[in-house]
């Protein structure tokens, strides 16, 4: 940002502040009344146990409940019990660490059985996350468990039994499911039932982003009353009512995370904006603004927001008027990174790097707010503000501003610098990448570019401020420009990402792979040759900003690779020529790696013909 444009929006912030503060902010900071909490349910288990953070020897197993209780415990055997675990006690155990999710809530717009939509209301929702580590686990095998969890009665309830294991070891021929961008979509657990039914049992999970759609929505997570949320669908426990063609057919996921420890990385959908007690939840999600802009507005007014100057209280404020992702944090146990900042020693798992038998994965937070495309006046957009916040810059959205950096120089940046040149990554037969925002794709969330928004004054010959738009000049996208050169010369493998909610993928000369498979009943379709997706136009009536028209790319990839046909069995558009993509709302697919060979499977399954076979239409195979 210039020099001036700082200070001209500073200013702004002055002048608007002392009038406007209280009434705008007061329900964002953290001292207002909470909510008002929903019953909590005291019998049962909020979702089976899943896996987590596996080691060599040991891995951990997490499970929610609607109670806080007591003698919380895993129970696990030996490899040799696993056909009769029903039957056999399992003679290990270890108690598990219980914690209370901080901001799981519910509100007007919750598919919830239990939600009082009176009013629409915010109210907490209170769930407790418990976590044990089993250990002592037998290199190469699995073992058989089951979880346990009292309730304040005394009452006792049991998960069934399940299987676990440690850390695959080198050499260990395994089956990774790849997916991305489930987002409680109408295809979810249609698309994981076809997994567990087309492969069998899965080793791991690599999954690039957006898990959920509001974060802080819990039922979201655990029991929307549709059947999509995401625990029951990688589970197997939902019924997903899907209507096709006049016909409707039930889908109950697959139980997939129960054996196979879940890996995650930071999309969009995981990061919450400015928090408040009472305002809608996903009004909230899309009221992110940059740390910067909340360190502006807290500095001008220190002393009401923090009187004692207690550094943890600024801290706080902060996130709270910015954007978080608490419950995304609360939710996963995920390898654990130290974030190269000499001022302030911390660290963090929004990005991290793990060792999975041959594979070594790295998982990025790269990812920004998604803002619509609507140029008009009303619309606060990627391009500009709305006009009636024009004098309210407490009120502006920022453009479609990057949550963590990952250019070159910044903490994430320094942090993937040494990873790369680590032995671990360097010595691993396999080498993936994995993060939300697409490098490469057919899809719209790759316009406009990964970069820091242009800030741009539109005003009139008087001088008078009629808008205020934002510009993204592809020569500074982060990604093409800081990360993927790093990565390339790094040699990577794969990459895996999501964002478009389609099926593409590229080639680079360098033989780094590109792969996005993310499509679950919410496409925004693929634009190559017939289709144009939406880019502003060079010049906007009645304005003076103009916009470049090499910087905003309506067709194909931007970044330049042609997408690769698929290998096997590529869909055909109405002439009968093969398509570089999936993009469909009816077609779900997903892909598979498997370690033993290196090969990539992808296939799909036509919900319209629910006793259609699923068909492999794509396969390649890594490896330097």
């Amino acid at each position: 940002m210039r020099r001036e444009d700082v200070t001209l929006l500073t200013a702004g912030l002055l002048l608007v502040l002392t009038a406007t503060l209280l009434i705008v902010l007061e329900p964002r900071l953290s001292t207002v009344a909470p909510p008002s909490e929903v019953t909590a349910v005291p019998t049962q288990l909020l979702t089976d146990p899943f896996l987590q953070n596996p080691t060599p020897g040991a891995v951990r197993v997490v499970w929610f409940t609607e109670f806080e209780g007591q003698n919380h415990r895993v129970f696990w055997g030996s490899p040799g019990q696993i056909n009769q675990a029903n039957q056999t006690s399992l003679p290990n155990q270890a108690a598990a660490i219980t914690t209370r999710l901080s901001r799981t809530r519910e509100d007007g717009q919750s598919r919830w059985d239990r939600y009082d939509a009176s009013g629409g209301q915010v109210v907490t929702r209170p769930i407790w996350r418990h976590e044990a580590i089993a250990t002592g686990l037998v290199p190469g095998q699995r073992a058989p468990y089951r979880v346990a969890s009292t309730a304040a009665d005394g009452s006792e309830v049991e998960s069934e039994v399940f299987t676990l294991a440690g850390a695959p070891t080198a050499g260990q021929p395994l089956k990774i499911l790849l997916t991305s961008d489930h987002q409680n979509m109408p295809m979810t657990a249609a698309n994981l039932q076809k997994v567990s039914e087309t492969v069998g049992p899965v080793d791991a999970v690599f999954f690039a982003g957006d898990l959920v759609n509001i974060p802080d929505r819990a039922s979201e997570w655990f029991d929307d009353s549709r059947g999509c949320a995401f625990f029951p669908c990688l589970q197997g426990k939902t019924s997903y009512a899907l209507e096709r063609q006049g016909r409707t057919t039930r889908y109950r996921g697959g139980e997939i995370i129960q054996h196979a420890p879940l890996f995650v990385a930071l999309g969009n959908h995981e990061v919450m904006g400015r928090f408040a007690a009472t305002t809608p939840l996903g009004e909230q999600f899309n009221q992110p603004i940059p740390r910067a802009a909340a360190v502006a507005i807290y500095n001008a007014n220190v002393e009401l927001f923090n009187p004692s100057g207690d550094p943890a209280v600024r801290r706080q404020w902060i996130i709270d008027n910015s954007f978080n992702t608490d419950t995304y944090e609360a939710l996963f146990s995920l390898p654990v990174s130290q974030v190269p900042n000499p001022d302030r020693p911390e660290t963090t798992s929004r990005y991290y790097a793990t060792t999975f038998g041959d594979v070594r994965l790295v998982s990025l937070y790269i990812t920004q707010i998604w803002r619509p495309y609507n140029l008009s006046t009303t619309a606060r957009g990627r391009y500009q503000e709305r006009e009636a916040d024009l004098g309210t810059p407490q009120n502006w959205g920022h453009g479609q501003h990057i949550f963590e950096p990952i250019e070159r120089g910044s903490l994430q940046y320094q942090w993937l610098e040494q990873e790369l040149a680590s032995d671990a990554f360097r010595q691993a037969k396999y080498k993936v990448v994995m993060f939300h925002h697409p490098p490469h794709t057919l899809g719209d969330n790759i316009v406009p570019a990964f970069t820091t928004p242009v800030r741009r004054y539109d005003r009139d010959d008087a001088g008078r401020l009629g808008a205020v738009r934002y510009d993204y000049p592809r020569d500074q996208d982060h990604i093409m420009r800081d990360l993927v050169p790093l990565l390339e010369q790094a040699e990577v493998d794969l990459v895996l990402y999501g964002h478009s909610h389609l099926w593409n993928r590229f080639v680079s000369p360098q033989g780094t792979h590109y792969l996005e498979t993310s499509n679950v009943g919410n496409t925004y379709n693929a634009f190559w040759k017939e289709r144009s997706r939406p880019v502003p136009p060079e010049t906007l009536e009645g304005s003076s900003v103009t916009y470049s028209p090499t910087d905003y790319i309506a067709q194909g990839d931007p970044n330049g690779l042609d997408p690769v046909v698929p290998t096997l069995a590529p869909l055909e558009n109405d002439e009968g020529n093969a398509l570089p993509y999936l993009a469909s709302n009816d077609i779900t697919a997903f892909s598979i790696f498997e370690t033993e060979t290196g090969t990539v499977s992808s296939y799909y399954f036509d919900t319209r013909l629910p006793r259609s076979a699923v068909v492999k239409f794509d396969e390649f195979r890594l490896g330097r």
